[in-house]
């Protein structure tokens, strides 16, 4: 049975893949892959096992999946809501330059630190919003959104609070909040720079912008005040997420509903005599009918998918074999980066916590490594992060497009980072 669900979720990641070709949504694949895997860990004969603990499990992994849901609803319909105010003219008034390079640099270097301070998931929606006022061409807007998802991991890989993974290990004790900083930032940094670079070198020209327009509306239903109060209502709610975090010490999903409720309750005072026709677009009621469920439940299905293969025990495996056959952490460190980009990485660092977390002391640099190749690994294939599905889901970019336009330039840029950061603890901190 062990093999049987390894090989399976091999054909139900290659369906995902190929959805282009097979025509059939991935969102629908990854449902069915979920469903079978865990069917079939309820009918595993292993000793000890009884159905009450798969369904346990089921739960226990449910629930933390639920919190990354929640998370991503919430930040997409805030998102959606500044959007539709309008509210980021604000930022792209001041981008003004239409010459292609230079607008990738501000883009991905913006991404960059703003990830660090939200989280990459989070800046990787935002910034995406963003391009749709910049950059009218859907095809030529897909080399900005890749170099997004490279710019958010890698911000969010040097910051305790910009990668799920990182907070993980923050909050497990494993790595400190000012030594992560100061130990992966640069090799983060690289790891966005050689990817930027490359293309710099492949984009040329310029762009022509979007002429700015309100939605289909026969006039722009806010006024300036409600478009300025929703955009710094909106991005303070997301920015105070960390904040509510650190004193409640409750997860951050519930900082993202509380951010949301707040949001709710305004627009819905702010527009409460208007056309309901207007109403249903500046609302969070009329939002929600919007906000893009197949992405959601593609997240859904692939995490539940890959929570399975932690319960049957696959990822234990496959890390004890690293530790067995390899042995050197700089490697292992390594090819868990890769391994993220296939699989999701909060498992694999899970998995990676329960194997070494005993034996290995905070702040060892294989936990200060692991946070850096957790986070940036995942930006070599667009569904190796949340950030990357996100975007998927956002811009409809296809899984082939991505591997065969960005995927070789974020390796070239993960490794290039791996060489930094090896090269930093032998020489300075070693």
């Amino acid at each position: 049975m062990f093999w049987t669900i390894l090989v399976l979720f091999i054909l139900g990641y290659a369906a995902i893949a190929l959805e282009r070709p097979l025509r059939v949504n991935k969102s629908a694949s990854a449902m069915i892959l979920a469903v079978i895997l865990w069917i079939l860990l309820m009918f595993w004969d292993r000793t000890g096992q009884t159905p009450f603990m798969v369904q346990d499990s089921l739960r226990f992994h449910l629930g933390e999946i639920a919190e990354i849901i929640f998370f991503l609803l919430g930040a997409m319909t805030i998102v959606e809501l500044v959007d539709s105010h309008e509210g980021f003219r604000i930022i792209t008034s001041h981008v003004t330059t239409s010459n292609r390079v230079r607008l990738l640099w501000i883009i991905s270097l913006l991404t960059f630190f703003l990830s660090a301070v939200l989280d990459n998931l989070t800046t990787a929606i935002v910034m995406v919003s963003l391009l749709r006022k910049l950059v009218p061409d859907r095809q030529e807007r897909w080399f900005f959104s890749g170099m997004v998802i490279i710019a958010a991991n890698s911000g969010g890989a040097w910051s305790p609070i910009g990668d799920v993974t990182t907070i993980m290990l923050w909050i497990g004790g494993q790595v400190t909040t000012l030594n992560i900083i100061i130990k992966t930032i640069l090799p983060s940094l690289v790891s966005l720079l050689i990817p930027l670079v490359i293309l710099s070198f492949i984009l040329k020209g310029e762009i022509s912008r979007n002429v700015h327009h309100s939605k289909s509306f026969p006039a722009d239903p806010a006024s300036p005040t409600e478009r300025n109060l929703v955009f710094f209502l909106g991005i303070g709610s997301l920015l105070f997420i960390p904040v509510f975090k650190a004193i409640t010490h409750l997860p951050p999903y519930l900082g993202m509903l509380s951010g949301l409720g707040l949001v709710w309750v305004v627009t819905e005072v702010l527009h409460r005599s208007k056309h309901s026709e207007h109403r249903s677009r500046l609302t969070v009621a009329g939002i929600l009918m919007r906000i893009d469920t197949p992405s959601v439940l593609f997240f859904l299905g692939i995490l539940l998918a890959v929570a399975a293969l932690q319960y049957g025990g696959h990822l234990e495996a496959l890390a004890q074999a690293l530790d067995d056959r390899m042995g050197n952490y700089y490697l292992i460190n390594g090819l868990i980066g890769l391994l993220s980009a296939i699989v999701d990485n909060v498992p694999i660092v899970a998995g990676t916590i329960g194997m070494y977390g005993k034996a290995l002391p905070a702040d060892h640099y294989f936990w200060e490594m692991l946070a850096y190749c957790a986070g940036t690994g995942g930006s070599i294939l667009i569904i190796g992060s949340a950030a990357g599905v996100a975007v998927m889901g956002m811009e409809k970019i296809d899984f082939i497009w991505y591997f065969k336009r960005i995927a070789c330039w974020a390796l070239i840029g993960y490794l290039a980072g791996c060489v930094v950061y090896w090269v930093m603890n032998r020489f300075l901190f070693g």
